[in-house]
């Protein structure tokens, strides 16, 4: 652990601020689980949609269940005409992860719920939580298509939401192995523990803030290039090197630069990110399949040129840059769609603090100067 002389933990690194039954997290070993499940067979075998319900109820989705919830994930993905106009006063140039944050906020104010003030009602919250997952996607695919000047295009009843999300981003139908992809990545980002994203969206919740207000505060914390923004900043770095045999020339120039280059290591990964791997093997048959295979190999040549140097290892945001890139997702829509994810994680554990909350407020350690008395303005001379 990162301490201090005076015993403090910097970045809290280590340290255990509650309670889940939702992610199983074993950095030693580089394992990653939710409610007891591998992720290794979620990612293959489960949608998104089975692994939502499961974060939420503790037990993969019967036939029945998971039909009645997608059924309810289609009926929550519309937007209200408030939004969508709202969408056309932004600059089109804004960053979308701030226009994601704002809609949120703004949500929040319109939801159904809204008047009820009992944030502990775990009805009304499971509400806010459905249209929560539906309308992200819907956001960030509708301000995509509103700042190109296009019409937004309304989910589809009969499409699944990795599938309906990839539709409304492009207005066409995708492939299947396309959707299968988007899926299986959707699976990896879904839940991590007390992430930084995750753990602020329980400050907020833990004062008795709406859902909303800790759903937008998380997207911030997203935001960030040591969070959620370093899939973004790999791809920026992959059109940089632009060829897989610049890679080795580019990572002795940026190591010798002291230039951080993200997308490798990890806080608690020390065996490696379970994630990484998955990815890895999803974004070679994607790049290949849609003839964008430089990304691919320029991604591996960059991975084997920082090994070597310094041993570093990628993480989850490294391998999906490409995979992204490949199913035609805008460089800078990376970060929103790792909250079209996330917010599966985010909402399950916005119920679980509402389920047994306790203000989370923790103390500072003040190494100021001491007690001083006051000097008047003309003192001060």
């Amino acid at each position: 652990m990162a301490a201090t002389e005076a015993g403090l933990i910097r970045g809290l690194e280590g340290v255990v601020a509650a309670t889940t039954r939702l992610c199983d997290l074993d950095g030693a070993q580089g394992r990653l689980a939710y409610h007891g499940y591998d992720i290794d067979d979620l990612a293959r075998h489960a949608e998104f949609e089975e692994v939502v319900w499961l974060l939420w109820h503790g037990e993969l989705p019967r036939p029945a269940e998971l039909l009645g919830f997608r059924k309810e994930l289609a009926d929550a993905g519309l937007l209200p005409p408030l939004v969508l106009k709202a969408f056309r006063l932004f600059p089109g140039d804004m960053h979308p992860m701030r226009v994601l944050q704002a809609a949120v906020a703004l949500l929040g104010g319109l939801d159904l719920d809204a008047p009820n003030a009992d944030v502990g009602s775990a009805e009304a919250n499971r509400r806010k939580a459905i249209r929560l997952v539906a309308q992200i996607a819907t956001l960030t695919a509708a301000f995509h298509r509103v700042r190109g000047g296009k019409r937004p295009v309304p989910p589809r009843p009969d499409l699944s939401h990795a599938a309906n999300f990839l539709y409304m981003l492009s207005g066409r139908k995708p492939k299947a192995v396309n959707v299968r992809a988007f899926d299986a990545a959707l699976v990896l980002y879904a839940e991590h523990e007390l992430n930084a994203s995750t753990f602020t969206a329980r400050v907020i919740a833990s004062t008795l803030a709406d859902m909303h207000s800790a759903v937008s505060g998380a997207i911030g914390a997203l935001k960030g290039p040591l969070h959620g923004g370093a899939g973004e900043a790999v791809m920026r770095t992959l059109e940089e090197i632009g060829a897989p045999d610049r890679a080795e020339a580019f990572t002795q120039k940026a190591l010798a630069e002291k230039r951080r280059l993200m997308g490798f290591g990890h806080r608690v990964y020390k065996a490696g990110d379970p994630r990484a791997r998955i990815l890895r093997a999803l974004a070679a048959k994607a790049c290949r399949q849609s003839g964008q295979g430089v990304w691919f190999d320029t991604a591996v040549a960059l991975h084997e040129a920082v090994n070597r140097a310094k041993g570093l290892i990628p993480n989850v945001d490294f391998y999906s840059a490409p995979l992204f890139a490949a199913l035609g997702i805008p460089v800078d829509l990376f970060v929103p769609v790792i909250a079209v994810s996330r917010i599966a994680g985010w909402t399950a554990h916005l119920l679980e603090q509402y389920a047994d909350n306790r203000l989370i407020r923790p103390r500072a350690e003040y190494v100021g100067p001491p007690r001083r008395p006051f000097r008047t303005l003309a003192e001060r001379v």
